[in-house]
């Protein structure tokens, strides 16, 4: 029987792959809730780098599994002993409070949720990025994964948690969650993610692929033929 103590125990799921560069600052971010009593788990999908090497002393777990996003976290989900799953990017800063945020949406009674971001990079073009990408996912009640997608075990076995896709897992599974309840969405404290894929390909290059894969994802086309059109 699930105590009212672990109910409310995080368990803070992180997928990496070849991530050695940035796995170390969020895990230090986390460190404060590990000592809380909360616990992190790190699940890397082979990575060829010194991840896990990093990562090994500021996690309680590292799970290996196989390479992809949704593998990689229903595997970290079913290692979790938390009542509260919470699925973060390696590339992810916390604030202070972010922990605190979403234990009291789920104490509130809410099911799952996610966050508005603010992306890393200084120029302007981001700030308008990152406005409309807290402001689709208010109205459409789904959420990226670099949001922090949270959610209570309960909720998330309910719909059988990531859909095992290779893209836009993430997506669909906000959208099997999205049939039980609306999404807590936390605007104070925001998370920061790297802007680095909008740095490396383009900002407006990058914009124009992320819709032209989400409209092509609405319109019926298959996660596996996204894939192989945008690798």
């Amino acid at each position: 029987m699930t105590t009212a103590r672990e109910s409310l125990r995080l368990s803070v799921i992180v997928p990496t792959l070849n991530e050695q560069e940035h796995i170390g600052a969020l895990l230090h971010d986390l460190a404060s809730l590990r000592s809380a009593g909360h616990e992190v788990i790190l699940v890397d999908g082979s990575s060829s780098d010194a991840t896990r090497a990093v990562a090994a002393a500021w996690v309680d777990r590292i799970v290996e599994a196989k390479r992809g996003r949704a593998s990689q976290m229903n595997a970290g989900a079913h290692a979790a002993s938390g009542g509260v799953l919470w699925f973060l990017h390696a590339d992810t800063r916390l604030v202070q409070g972010a922990g605190d945020a979403v234990l009291q949406a789920v104490a509130d009674g809410r099911a799952w949720g996610r966050f508005d971001v603010r992306l890393s990079g200084q120029q302007r073009l981001l700030r308008v990025v990152e406005t409309l990408m807290n402001l689709r996912s208010r109205i459409s009640g789904v959420a990226t994964g670099d949001q922090g997608i949270f959610v209570t075990r309960a909720a998330f076995s309910a719909v059988g948690g990531f859909p095992a896709i290779p893209l836009m897992e993430d997506i669909a599974l906000c959208k099997l969650l999205r049939r039980q309840a609306r999404p807590a969405c936390i605007r104070r404290p925001r998370l920061q993610t790297s802007s680095r894929r909008w740095e490396e390909h383009g900002i407006l290059r990058t914009i124009v692929l992320m819709w032209r894969l989400r409209l092509a994802y609405a319109l019926g086309t298959e996660p596996a033929e996204l894939v192989r059109r945008y690798p």
